[in-house]
């Protein structure tokens, strides 16, 4: 278990954007904190078959939604499929590899570098963002309280996931 918790809990009283911006940021260090001290087999148990879903397929699908969002939506910059294929659609959660879980998780890292640079440059809430999500036009208001949701939802798979791996709960 992680000894330390990085993560703040506030601002409670902030404006709007830092407070957006801080419940993503939680929710990224939260999926990092809950991989921790998982080998790369135990990060690619299914533990809940008939699911195909691991805590490396949840680190692999976020890696996937954070460039997505933030580089392809927000700043209109086609990014590459990294696992989900026209081939495998479900790549992110099907095609899991414990020779691949160390470095899937730190693609996770170096993605967040760039979705946090992609972040902070774009300060307007309200204004339409460069892409388009489906043909529709979104505000980044719109991205980053979805992106809230995605990793709530997530989080709380991957908990129970953690839990049938080694009884470990928190975080």
């Amino acid at each position: 278990m992680t000894a330390h918790d990085p993560r703040r809990f506030g601002p409670m009283t902030a404006p709007e954007r830092e407070t957006l911006d801080h419940w993503v940021d939680f929710y990224r260090q939260s999926l990092l904190l809950k991989i921790d001290g998982l080998g790369p087999d135990q990060l690619c148990r299914r533990s809940v078959p008939p699911s195909t879903m691991s805590p490396i397929g949840l680190v692999r699908h976020l890696t996937e939604v954070e460039a997505y969002w933030l580089r392809e939506v927000l700043l209109d910059e086609e990014q590459p499929d990294l696992y989900c294929t026209v081939t495998s659609r479900e790549g992110d959660f099907d095609d899991v590899d414990p020779a691949t879980a160390g470095a899937d998780v730190e693609r996770y890292r170096a993605e967040l570098v760039a979705t946090r640079a992609a972040q902070a440059s774009w300060t307007d809430l309200d204004g339409p963002v460069r892409g388009l999500r489906r043909g529709e036009t979104v505000n980044l208001r719109w991205i980053l309280s979805h992106l809230i949701e995605e990793y709530a939802r997530h989080l709380g798979h991957l908990d129970l996931l953690r839990e049938a791996i080694d009884g470990r709960t928190g975080y």
